[in-house]
């Protein structure tokens, strides 16, 4: 790890990121989870949805004591109540403080503003109010985000490399599952003890927002759940 290096900021016009990722895609996740870190910190922050892969990243992050865990999410107001009480009981294990990210307006407020339920019939302006923009603002402040993305998930994500710049925010994204499966995921966090969302043993292998996401079926894609009946399959945050 200590041959990696990076020249400085943006990383993003002289070939530094594919020589980057030639040597990442030797290492292990551990490896490349721990040089993110020792690279980065404290300018690093994990993105975390309390999916599967965000409690990996996470116990990952523990494990390292190279620096203090730094991780947000983006409270939209409009989460499951199992993934509020997985947030409690990730902070109390890790003994932590996850930054809740939220919208410059509330639910009410949206309603009063674009309407009830805005969600359903403008999904795209909804995610853009309560997930983009709150991003948007929080990554201001860091040189690298780190995220659970996985390249089986859906096909908009099959090419995600392990290491890759982030123009829209402009800052670097590390994804260190990007070469995981789903089994890979389940068989790391039942080895390691870890919780995870009990919504995943009941069809939903990705969890968003209450209205937007419902259980899959046998043979569809992780993300099949996302905004069934509408074109849509991405919130924006990584697009």
């Amino acid at each position: 790890m200590d041959a990696l290096k990076l020249p400085q900021a943006p990383w993003d016009g002289d070939g530094a990121l594919d020589a980057a990722n030639h040597e990442l895609e030797q290492m292990t996740t551990g490896e490349v989870m721990q040089w993110a870190l020792e690279t980065f910190a404290p300018h690093i922050t994990l993105a975390s949805s309390f999916g599967a892969e965000d409690m990996v990243l996470l116990d990952m992050w523990a494990q390292s004591n190279s620096t203090p865990i730094d991780v947000f999410c983006l409270d939209t107001g409009l989460l499951f109540s199992q993934t509020y009480a997985l947030i409690a009981q990730a902070e109390t294990m890790y003994h932590i403080t996850v930054q809740r990210i939220r919208p410059r307006i509330s639910i009410v407020q949206q309603a009063n503003e674009f309407g009830p339920s805005l969600w359903s019939h403008n999904p795209d302006q909804c995610c853009q109010i309560r997930k983009v923009d709150p991003l948007a603002s929080h990554l201001t402040r860091y040189q690298a985000w780190v995220t659970g993305i996985r390249r089986d998930q859906n096909a908009n994500r099959r090419t995600a490399p392990l290491l890759g710049w982030d123009p829209k925010h402009g800052l670097l994204k590390i994804n260190p599952l990007a070469k995981w499966s789903y089994d890979d995921v389940f068989r790391y966090l039942k080895t390691r003890n870890v919780p995870y969302n009990p919504m995943h043993d009941v069809g939903y292998p990705s969890i968003g927002c209450e209205p937007c996401t419902l259980p899959v079926t046998g043979g569809q894609d992780p993300r099949a759940g996302r905004w069934q009946g509408k074109e849509k399959t991405e919130c924006g945050l990584h697009l």
